[in-house]
């Protein structure tokens, strides 16, 4: 992130997100944000850009649909996004609820002209990272990494499972 130029990470945390946030936190270049809510990152990052700024969007898939009118910002002022999306209901889910938007997340930000980096494995993680910030920063384009569950891992939350 740092080579990329990135200085700020706008985040509603989560578990499958912690590492990277903890790292972020130890860096004294990067700033994290928590947000309310995960429009607001869409938000602060194009202001970010408009001041000649950096920054990226740090959510799990179930808050893309809380970013759908937000991601109207950066298209009207030519604007770059850069979200990595960890990505719930797929591989091992529990939680019923986190299916819908786990299933309609790269569909509708696909839609909405966000061009979406999926990963399943670790290793392809870097790479497709370092793909979206240049096609974001370079091209003013709107792009997603999507970490697949199987990656972060299935959230077990009682069930005795992994």
């Amino acid at each position: 992130m740092r080579s990329l130029g990135i200085g700020t990470v706008c985040t509603i945390p989560d578990g499958g997100l912690t590492p990277l946030l903890a790292m972020c936190r130890e860096d004294p270049d990067t700033r994290v944000l928590t947000l309310s809510t995960e429009e607001e990152g869409i938000g602060i990052t194009t202001g970010l850009w408009l001041g000649g700024a950096r920054g990226m969007v740090a959510l799990q898939s179930s808050g893309v649909g809380n970013c759908i009118n937000a991601l109207t910002l950066p298209i009207a002022f030519g604007a770059p996004c850069l979200m990595l999306v960890t990505m719930r209901g797929q591989w091992g889910e529990f939680n019923h609820w986190q299916v819908p938007m786990g299933q309609g997340t790269q569909p509708i930000l696909t839609q909405l002209g966000v061009r979406c980096y999926p990963v399943e494995t670790a290793q392809e993680v870097a790479p497709a990272f370092i793909a979206a910030a240049n096609m974001a920063f370079h091209a003013q384009e709107r792009c997603a990494i999507l970490i697949g569950q199987r990656v972060i891992g299935a959230k077990a939350f009682g069930r005795g499972e992994d």
